[in-house]
């Protein structure tokens, strides 16, 4: 891929955009705020997340993209050609090759809008990799040999589970859990058993600091602020890593459900080969505490998160034209 060509990760909670030997160009989140006065977007992205909480009755917050569905096509095009264009215009690029990284699941009209969308933004050719194959890419996994690969992108809206061979998914399965399920876990957890009221950045923070999908013996704390859900009036409430714990399990039991779901559809073959490899975990949600020692122990297959997994997709995406390029070059 040369570097005038760009990939995206369009995510539900962030779209990053990036070059291969560049890196990371841009990095915003997926959402918009528009206005119902006027009908127009007033802002994209970072601006629009700095706007979130001081926004007025005419304003309204939209992710156009939940639980890796494109909830909102209009606003999903306005966002994806901004985003382009900005990354566009800060290298200098014209006419670029575009590959966007999307869930596994994602529908045939759904693809042809980002695909639209995308050339509508000025690109020259489009590619649309699916998550587990850009994640394996990322991953440093050669997906083109004969062998069987079992990849896991824990996003923020769904997981999607993979088996990779010879270039392509023999078998996957999408479900709309993720990281947010996680924060909102959190959320209703402390809610019930504190009776306090908390944000989803705050509970993004808990589970960053004391976020874990297994018993916790460190004994590990975090004072939280929030309003209390009786009086109204601010109150700090301690939380521990096992309540945490306790509030994920059910979030996390889901996760696994979706794995099991395709190792048991794995041909014996290709199992063998999972079980030789194990099974890498990318994605933000991979990041949660004790994430892969749960999956290999509900498994009994050695499990991995690699250190990467927030960037695997778009480090993969941007390398996914040339990858697959080689399935058809003559030999």
């Amino acid at each position: 891929m040369a570097a005038s060509d760009i990939g995206i990760d369009l995510g539900t909670k962030n779209c990053l955009v990036a070059t291969q030997g560049k890196g990371i160009i841009l990095s915003e989140p997926s959402v918009v705020v528009y206005d119902k006065n006027t009908e127009r977007i007033r802002a994209i992205g970072e601006e629009a997340r700095q706007m979130s909480s001081h926004l007025n009755s005419n304003l309204e917050l939209i992710w156009p993209i939940r639980q890796g569905v494109i909830t909102d096509y209009v606003v999903m095009e306005k966002m994806l050609k901004y985003f382009i264009q900005k990354a566009a215009g800060h290298r200098g690029i014209r006419k670029p090759r575009i590959t966007v990284c999307v869930p596994s699941g994602v529908t045939e009209i759904e693809r042809r809008a980002i695909v639209e969308a995308t050339y509508q933004s000025g690109a020259r050719q489009v590619f649309l990799a699916k998550a587990p194959i850009a994640s394996a890419i990322g991953a440093g996994i050669d997906i083109l040999k004969p062998f069987g690969n079992m990849i896991v992108d824990i996003g923020a809206g769904t997981t999607d589970a993979a088996v990779l061979s010879v270039g392509g998914i023999v078998i996957q399965n999408t479900v709309k859990v993720g990281g947010d399920n996680f924060n909102q876990a959190i959320m209703t957890y402390v809610r019930e058993k504190h009776s306090l009221f908390i944000g989803e950045e705050t509970a993004e923070n808990i589970k960053h600091h004391i976020g874990t999908v297994i018993e916790d013996h460190d004994g590990r704390t975090y004072e939280v602020k929030g309003r209390n859900v009786v009086t109204g009036l601010p109150k700090v409430a301690i939380l521990t890593a096992d309540e945490i714990h306790t509030a994920l399990k059910d979030v996390a039991a889901q996760v696994v459900e979706a794995i099991h779901g395709v190792l048991e559809k794995t041909s014996p073959e290709l199992a063998a080969d999972i079980v030789e490899r194990g099974i890498v975990l990318t994605g933000g949600g991979a990041l949660v505490g004790g994430m892969d020692a749960l999956v290999e122990e509900e498994t009994g297959v050695n499990t991995n998160t690699l250190p990467s997994a927030l960037t695997a997709a778009i480090e993969g995406t941007c390398r996914y034209a040339d990858v697959m390029a080689k399935i058809e070059a003559p030999r």
